[in-house]
């Protein structure tokens, strides 16, 4: 299928039928089209538009983000997931300004030394911002390549990825390239889906080996199945008035940047108690509480990461005195705060069960969280 034939088609096709209205289309500022290729890592569009329109009005230009706190950023970025790009969009925007004067970088090789930039964001990146002949692999184009090629076994063997980058390269157009680009991401994301694709909507569905070999169902093959494990913490929500006392999580981890309730790990075969966790929490943030109950609002619940699952136990408790500041790292969050608070989603979920918002009653608030 090479010889250009399978990129005269896919631009062709992209043209025609591909997405031309998406918000970050039809420009060549860099900046604006690295915020979205991050955003699209593993995210679906749908979910990204929003996130990216208002990342656009807090942080304009690539100065104000590097300027911005990292709370901030992060705030705006709490339910996106995968919280590491969030902290590495900050950091790369604060290079681009140290290190290149505020001038976003538009060639691969430079874009690929900033953090959270890999090889296939840089070559969008120069593809859209600069007009570069760069070959790009994410998922979608994988899926793409490894049914439309017949390449055997899971993308993510090395092996197998060698491969594909050495197709990617292979079919280059010498021309449109911005169009065969976007093509390709088109394709993955609208039509050769990883179930119930629409062969029959397909530009080169007259090439494809996988269709004509009737293996687009088992391509490109699945990860090797493996155990996924289960941890379990427990988490305290501590209520003083209207607010909760949240915490500060470690820069790296999960949800690493974040604010969150007071967790505990339980560790295998020495589960302890509920309430004695609950008296470490007080006692570290100089607090007197009402011993911990688990309501039926607060079940256990199992939230899954890419590779664990985690089950939380939140138990509840109020405050009946404080003998002084809260620790460092620990502010009280107002409940009219915590749906734009920078929590994880199954935490700012939590809170609004256990304590809902009475409509039209929540404050014109940025969702920062108030310093204890």
């Amino acid at each position: 299928m090479s010889g250009g034939g399978f990129a005269a088609a896919v631009v062709d096709w992209q043209r025609r039928e591909g997405r031309h209205d998406l918000p970050w289309q039809g420009t060549r500022d860099a900046y604006r089209i690295w915020l979205s290729e991050v955003m699209l890592q593993q995210t679906q569009v749908a979910t990204v538009v929003p996130y990216y329109q208002r990342f656009l009005a807090a942080f304009p230009d690539v100065a104000a983000l590097a300027g911005a706190p990292l709370d901030q950023v992060m705030r705006l970025w709490s339910g996106l997931g995968y919280y590491s790009r969030a902290r590495n969009l900050h950091r790369c925007a604060v290079e681009v300004v140290e290190r290149h004067g505020g001038r976003f970088p538009v060639d691969a090789g430079t874009l690929e030394t900033l953090p959270g930039i890999g090889r296939s964001t840089a070559a969008a990146i120069a593809v859209f911002a600069g007009g570069a002949r760069a070959a790009i692999l994410d998922g979608n184009v994988k899926r793409v390549l490894c049914r439309a090629f017949g390449v055997a076994g899971w993308p993510g063997e090395r092996a197998v990825e060698k491969r594909l980058w050495e197709l990617a390269e292979r079919e280059l157009p010498q021309a449109g390239i911005e169009a065969y680009t976007q093509g390709l991401m088109d394709l993955g994301a609208t039509v050769c889906t990883r179930s119930r694709p629409a062969c029959e909507r397909c530009p080169v569905a007259g090439r494809c080996v996988a269709l004509r070999e009737d293996s687009v169902g088992r391509l490109p093959a699945p990860r090797p199945a493996r155990a996924v494990p289960l941890r379990e913490c427990r988490m305290l929500a501590i209520r003083q008035g209207d607010a909760w006392l949240v915490e500060k999580r470690p820069p790296s981890g999960i949800w690493g940047g974040l604010w969150s309730l007071p967790q505990g790990e339980i560790a295998d075969g020495a589960p302890g108690s509920a309430q004695a966790f609950a008296a470490e929490v007080a006692a570290r943030h100089g607090l007197v509480i009402t011993t911990p109950e688990a309501p039926e609002a607060a079940a256990p619940f199992v939230h899954a990461f890419t590779h664990f699952r985690l089950r939380i136990e939140p138990f509840v408790c109020r405050v009946v005195a404080a003998r002084g500041a809260a620790a460092p790292g620990a502010v009280w969050l107002a409940r009219d705060e915590v749906p734009g608070a920078a929590l994880p989603r199954p935490v700012k979920r939590l809170l609004m069960a256990l304590d809902p918002i009475p409509p039209g009653a929540a404050a014109d608030t940025d969702g920062s969280p108030t310093a204890a």
